[in-house]
């Protein structure tokens, strides 16, 4: 049996006809930069997501840059991020010529440690990035009421979080700006790149928008220099059939990480592996399913005989990348995230996942457990 890691096109099959009358809506217009479909598609995320203003963007990675501009990150400035995450949460920083600042995370949620994002706030600290990791929230009380102590903003990356709540609330209504990707293999993806920026403060809502377009306003008269950040109205139709799914689709991918409990449970000796753990606040919306063990990689090798895809999110913390070594971080800096980066696996978890695949991936788990 094969279990691929991501099977897109189960998700595509039954939304097909709505997804090609949207295209072909668009091109029929031949409105294909800006526009009504964008417009349409910020209003419905605005409500979904429960902020006054969504601001569609090119991509996770430049919702993150123009939040951040839009905050005037810049030379001088330090953000605070967790050195466990997708590199654009630290590279967006030192594109702007700020210092991020890494911190530690929770062994058991893979977030940003709370306690560590507080002693990590400096005089010259301009931001933190908390980030939403494999669709579950970070602790945010303890980070927002460090940062309003402090004075900073706090950026919210819920780039795998899109749908996932704290305490009752939407992730990316939190902070003072959230930032969501719309890259194909996250909840709600499009059909190629896509980003959203979020927010409750029109005067920076006002700011990204500015910044997408080359800080033009009107046309032609730039106050500010920004980005081409705009995105596509393709991808605004696309996202349109699919976001009115992603509550059923979440729930799925839910139904399918209890199922993986129960497996687990009933074929797999306690103690061997660890499974993702959701905190009592939060509602995980299991962008991952993501499992540790010190064997990691000796099974992702049997896994991969066996049919069954995974995937190592992210084998390198920031803090041991090459291009982060002008930081002056040491191996060793961050324990935790040093010992999740060489013991997660990332099982599949697609919500158009089967019972019969689910218990082909764990019956491999327990046989290769059983063979050593």
């Amino acid at each position: 049996m094969k279990v691929p890691l991501l099977d897109l096109t189960a998700q595509y099959g039954p939304i097909r006809d709505e997804v090609l009358a949207a295209l072909v809506r668009v091109c029929d217009s031949q409105r294909f930069i800006m526009g009504p479909e964008v417009e349409s598609l910020e209003r419905e995320l605005a409500a979904l997501l429960e902020v006054k203003a969504a601001i569609g963007v090119s991509s996770g990675t430049d919702a993150l840059l123009a939040a951040m501009m839009a905050l005037c990150v810049g030379p001088g400035d330090e953000v605070i991020t967790p050195t466990y995450s997708f590199f654009a949460t630290a590279g967006c920083v030192v594109r702007l010529g700020a210092t991020p600042v890494l911190v530690d995370i929770d062994p058991v949620t893979y977030n940003a440690d709370p306690h560590a994002v507080a002693a990590a706030i400096g005089p010259r600290t301009k931001a933190i990035i908390p980030v939403h990791l494999y669709g579950q929230s970070a602790d945010m009380d303890p980070i927002l009421a460090a940062a309003a102590r402090a004075g900073v903003a706090v950026i919210e990356d819920a780039a795998q979080a899109i749908g996932a709540r704290y305490k009752g609330r939407a992730v990316g209504s939190l902070g003072t700006l959230g930032c969501f990707s719309f890259f194909p293999s996250k909840n709600l993806g499009a059909f190629g790149d896509g980003g959203l920026v979020t927010t409750d403060d029109q005067a920076l809502a006002h700011e990204v928008r500015l910044l997408r377009n080359h800080g033009a306003e009107p046309k032609y008269f730039h106050r500010v220099v920004g980005g081409n950040f705009r995105l596509d109205a393709v991808q605004a139709a696309v996202l349109r059939v699919k976001a009115p799914h992603l509550l059923s689709w979440t729930e799925a991918r839910r139904r399918n990480a209890e199922r993986y409990r129960e497996l687990f449970g009933a074929l797999v000796p306690a103690g061997l592996v660890s499974l993702p753990a959701e905190s009592p606040d939060c509602y995980h919306i299991y962008n991952q399913f993501v499992i540790r063990t010190a064997a990691r990689d000796a099974l992702r090798a049997h896994l991969d005989a066996a049919g069954v895809g995974t995937e190592i999110y992210y084998p390198v913390p920031f803090h041991m990348q090459e291009c982060f070594a002008p930081l002056g971080y040491a191996r060793g800096a961050f324990p935790q995230a040093e010992r999740a980066a060489a013991e997660t696996l990332a099982l599949p978890i697609y919500g158009e996942l089967t019972a019969d695949q689910q218990q082909h991936v764990v019956e491999s788990i327990a046989a290769f457990f059983a063979g050593r």
